[in-house]
């Protein structure tokens, strides 16, 4: 049985990523963070008691701003494959948060890789990188593109990027870079632009919303259906060799684009509700993000099967289910 190891077990990818590997017979081992509060909702229907025999989801306490822990629980897991997903992963709270942000997104990665070094583990390691790298880069981004970063988000994670190829070649380590743009789903963090609009069409045909403020309306994005990108993450981990992928769906839509198509979904017009704010204006703009996913289509045998129409209306179905 293999044995894997997920940091950020409790957000949207983690939840659906431990989904894909319990189903293929995995032993699973997620990290969570210590709270006065359960965090673990999204993986709640995953959960078995610890105590009943045959339990494959096993939940640890730890946090990747502590080096000592992680080390630790490297050494004592000893799973065949980590992936790692923590990270302060909001775009707008980074120029708030730089310091944390880099702490976990940039930082978090080195100490999993040195603890990995430092035991001789024979293991698989995934870094969930991101389209935010791209920043300024005219689309479409692939592998080859150029990085220019826009925000204290896209430098700590383009450290981790970097770090990741350099314990590849320095140390030998299978270790993988999955740049990963855009995916949502009904499990999306309800700051996060997509979700915002789609529980808003929701609260707004239950009654209790009356409109949604946004900000740039114009800023394009590549977005794809969270389940399908998982899968991405666990074949990159199969290869024999470790290398880096963008994952996307090719197809870009602006957040203008992505509000119509929810608000209509419900029978709406989104005009008619959606208002601009600037205070969800970021301090530099990233404007346009459309991923060439080919190599991972030639290589991984990954394609995106959902688009953006399709993503808004299901994610606009489930919240109005949720509010209902």
């Amino acid at each position: 049985m293999k044995r894997a190891m997920i940091t950020g077990v409790t957000g949207q990818d983690g939840s659906y990523l431990a989904e894909l590997l319990l189903e293929k017979g995995y032993e699973v081992h997620g990290l969570i963070r210590r709270s006065s509060t359960f965090n673990t909702s999204r993986i709640e229907h995953l959960y078995q008691d610890p105590h009943e025999s045959g339990t494959k989801l096993l939940l640890h306490y730890a946090d990747i701003t502590d080096g000592v822990g992680i080390s630790n629980l490297i050494r004592e897991i000893q799973p065949n494959e980590i992936y790692n997903l923590a990270a302060q992963s909001h775009v707008k709270v980074s120029f708030e948060m730089p310091d944390y942000t880099a702490q976990v997104d940039a930082l978090g990665t080195i100490r999993i890789l040195e603890a990995i070094r430092a035991s001789k583990l024979d293991c698989k390691f995934y870094q969930a990188s991101t389209s935010e790298l791209y920043g300024s880069t005219p689309p479409p981004q692939s592998e080859m593109s150029a990085f220019a970063p826009r925000s204290p988000y896209a430098a700590a994670k383009l450290y981790s990027y970097w770090i990741v190829r350099n314990y590849r070649e320095a140390y030998g380590i299978h270790a993988t870079n999955g740049i990963l743009f855009n995916h949502e789903s009904p499990r999306r963090g309800e700051t996060f632009v997509t979700r915002k609009i789609t529980r808003a069409v929701a609260a707004i045909v239950a009654g209790k919303q009356k409109k949604v403020y946004l900000g740039n309306m114009d800023a394009i994005r590549d977005w794809g259906y969270a389940p399908e990108y998982v899968e991405s993450m666990w074949r990159m981990l199969q290869q024999d060799i470790s290398d880096d992928f963008v994952v996307a769906t090719g197809v870009g839509a602006t957040v203008r684009d992505f509000a119509e198509a929810s608000f209509s979904s419900a029978g709406l017009e989104y005009e008619k509700f959606v208002e601009h704010d600037s205070k969800y204006l970021r301090a530099t703009e990233v404007n346009a993000l459309i991923g060439d996913p080919s190599k991972a289509k030639k290589v991984l045998g990954w394609s995106a099967k959902t688009h953006w129409k399709d993503l808004a209306k299901l994610m606009t179905k489930a919240d109005l289910e949720l509010i209902n």
